[in-house]
């Protein structure tokens, strides 16, 4: 089975609190498209191999009960992009509209 994964990294400074260069977070998002929730080693799968996601998983916190704003990859992928509802951007299905 073929995984597609988004890797988006961002470094989120929290400017309402002052910190120190040392205190900022790293926040890494993993948006894989066909991948459900057991299809990782960390979360018992007997045979997929993730050693990877496994080592971040046990080396961070890790959020497993989240909503997205579409059942499927655009919408979803849209709505993570800019922060809108994908509908607001004619994005309604998979494969349907495009961002500008």
């Amino acid at each position: 089975m073929k995984y597609h994964l988004i890797f988006l990294l961002a470094t989120l400074p929290l400017s309402s609190v002052a910190c120190h260069q040392e205190e900022l977070l790293n926040i890494v998002l993993i948006m894989a498209d066909d991948q459900g929730w057991g299809d990782v080693g960390y979360n018992g799968h007997p045979h997929l191999q993730t050693p990877h996601l496994d080592a971040m998983a046990n080396n961070a916190a890790v959020f497993t009960r989240f909503n997205s704003a579409g059942s499927v990859c655009s919408p979803t992928l849209a709505s993570v992009m800019t922060g809108r509802h994908p509908s607001r951007m004619g994005i309604c299905i998979a494969n349907c509209g495009h961002l500008k």
